[in-house]
């Protein structure tokens, strides 16, 4: 079925094409909020949130994009929104911490394997994942959905909808980042 049709019969509520627009997408949404969340339970949920968004707001897609695009964009804005609200639970936990009223948070250690990372690289993906985790958000997303989803540079302009020279920029700034936190890494647990 052509995208055009599919918009279309979603937009007049067709569970069916609902159906459909999931089989087709899910993996792709799944694997870009895993990414992000790093965290399987988590990137599940995340992902449900998504298609509910998708379904609510299909009415309003005018079709300046492709499907997959739309639904990246969503994907991205619910996981960091997820991951917001992790910090911020982090953050009342620590003060209540202080005030002795609240019980210890551990820390969250990424829990997933990603599809996309062969087996024999999972302790070195494992690695990548946790450093990515403190890139800034832009720079975060970029390299996720280029290095992480095979994304080209064009695609991930559109998804972030920025320019090719930013997308370039964020990239550069993030294989630094990531060069700096996994040189610190490997030089304290040599």
């Amino acid at each position: 079925m052509n995208e055009t049709l599919l918009i279309q019969q979603l937009q007049q509520g067709n569970r069916q094409a609902f159906t459909q627009l999931v089989q087709a997408y899910q993996h792709m949404v799944y694997n870009t909020v895993l990414g992000i969340v790093q965290q399987v339970q988590e990137a599940e949920d995340v992902a449900q949130e998504v298609f509910v968004q998708a379904y609510l707001s299909v009415r309003h897609f005018r079709g300046d994009s492709k499907i997959s695009t739309w639904l990246y964009r969503i994907a991205i804005t619910k996981a960091l929104d997820s991951e917001r609200k992790k910090k911020t639970k982090k953050r009342v936990n620590l003060v209540k911490n202080v005030f002795g009223i609240g019980q210890k948070e551990e820390e969250q250690v990424a829990d997933f394997h990603h599809p996309g990372i062969q087996l024999d690289k999972k302790e070195e993906s494992a690695t990548l994942f946790k450093a990515m985790q403190q890139l800034p958000n832009n720079q975060r997303v970029a390299f996720a959905l280029i290095k992480v989803e095979g994304l080209s540079y064009e695609e991930t302009c559109e998804v972030m909808q920025t320019s090719k020279k930013a997308v370039e920029a964020l990239m550069h700034r993030a294989k630094e980042n990531l060069r700096k936190t996994l040189k610190d890494y490997y030089t304290n647990h040599s």
